[in-house]
């Protein structure tokens, strides 16, 4: 017991820096960030929606320069092609070898600015290196170093030059986390904290080894049988109901169960309750699931269905946290 208390306290103090320091440099988005640790702690990927201006990002570089991680940058547009982000193998004339040029894919923190500005063959490129965190190039296989994590940004459709993410490469990210308009007191702070936020000096406060420490600790997290009776009820309702043609996969329900164990650990727990996995719905299955074309032209919204399921799900008899199963 007291090795957990210390393994808790020592999470917490450097999850709290990792937060602090972020939420310096970016106004109102707490969640969002915790949101992405979940990801990062649980090997998901994360994807920021949201309209052209509100910091998807600036979200995205301020949390890789918290973690001192290897960060790259990859600005997706129509004229993109798979090697420009996986790499290939260029002949070296001094040696007269073809040798293994890097893509911006080899890195800890991958940032995907505007994947839906890619073409469905580029945004293809990314699908092996999120799934398997491996990248294959002219049948040679390359692993990936830990942590690795794809956080992309996505325009909402309707804007001009996008292409849709297909089903497939949707469900390739644990969370889609949406970034709506300030409110009038955060672009207040925007404003007067102007010179902090623009500042590019974002202090480290974690190192990769902590991540994969704090890492293997969320895998050891308690999640009891009615736990996961929950999870599997809440994610097959989603595939009943009428006002949706697709419901919750089972990578969904995958992803759920992961991201739970880190949202708990997250808060200082070292099992999963609820309330871990009501504030996880939206994020995990608001991009999995698709409305009917009868509920789009009714203006069914999925975050009020999700909701809906969550009110309708009971949850099985509670045993005491920490009770054999």
């Amino acid at each position: 017991m007291k090795e957990h208390e210390e393994l808790l306290e020592w999470s917490r103090s450097i999850l709290t820096q990792v937060l602090d320091e972020a939420s310096r440099h970016v106004v109102g988005k707490k969640e969002v960030l915790k949101n992405l640790l979940v990801a990062l702690l649980s090997g998901g990927h994360a994807i920021l929606d949201g309209v052209p201006g509100v910091a998807k990002t600036h979200i995205a570089k301020t949390f890789a320069s918290t973690l001192g991680c290897e960060f790259k940058r990859i600005q997706f547009t129509p004229d993109l092609l798979p090697v420009d982000i996986i790499g290939s193998f260029v002949f070296d004339q001094k040696s007269s070898e073809f040798k293994l040029r890097k893509g911006p894919i080899f890195s800890n923190v991958v940032l995907i600015d505007e994947i839906n500005r890619g073409t469905p063959k580029t945004q293809s490129g990314t699908i092996e290196v999120m799934q398997e965190r491996q990248v294959t190039i002219e049948s040679e296989t390359f692993h990936l170093q830990e942590p690795f994590i794809v956080i992309a940004t996505m325009n909402p459709l309707g804007t001009e030059g996008v292409y849709p993410l297909t089903e497939v490469q949707l469900d390739r990210f644990m969370l889609k986390l949406s970034l709506d308009y300030p409110t009038r007191d955060e672009e207040r702070q925007l404003i007067d904290r102007l010179s902090a936020i623009e500042s590019p000096e974002v202090k480290q406060v974690a190192t990769t080894e902590d991540l994969r420490r704090l890492a293997s600790y969320v895998e050891g997290v308690y999640v009891n049988k009615d736990m996961k009776t929950y999870m599997i009820d809440l994610v097959r309702k989603t595939r009943d109901l009428q006002e949706l043609k697709l419901g919750g996969s089972p990578r969904a329900l995958i992803h759920l169960y992961k991201a739970s164990k880190a949202k708990a650990w997250i808060e200082g727990r070292i099992y999963v309750i609820p309330d871990d996995v009501k504030n996880l719905m939206g994020p995990v299955l608001s991009h999995r699931i698709w409305l009917s074309r009868e509920a789009e032209t009714e203006g069914v919204k999925i975050p009020d269905l999700l909701h809906n399921v969550i009110d309708e799900t009971p949850i099985p008899g509670m045993r005491a946290a920490g009770t054999a199963e």
